[in-house]
């Protein structure tokens, strides 16, 4: 079964280098383990534009969809036997990022 775990934020680029080689030891684990299927970093919520052709007419605006004080700032998607082992690995994850994360199934 995959996972999503979203790592929450509440600014850009805050990784320092002791977070950044933590995750990157963290991900060469997901790796070696059979855990990793892929992993991502999201520019500022100010950086986004949202979309909404639901009537026909695309009409595009600038900024986050939901004004928050936390956003998304990056992600894993990982492969895991079952919701336990999914919250061992995002455990892990949120001590190498420093950050709190979100762990939901994919459907």
């Amino acid at each position: 079964m995959q996972y999503l775990v979203s790592v929450i934020d509440d600014k850009s680029n805050s990784g320092t280098p002791e977070e950044m080689a933590a995750i990157d030891e963290f991900n060469e684990g997901l790796r070696a383990d059979g855990h990793w299927v892929f992993a991502g970093g999201l520019a500022a919520p100010d950086t986004a534009t949202v979309i909404d052709n639901r009537d026909g007419a695309a009409i595009f605006t600038d900024g986050p969809f939901v004004e928050s004080k936390e956003y998304l700032a990056g992600f894993w998607v990982m492969e895991a036997a079952d919701l336990d082992v999914a919250l061992r690995l995002a455990a892990a994850g949120s001590k190498a990022c420093n950050r709190r994360v979100e762990v939901r199934p994919f459907l």
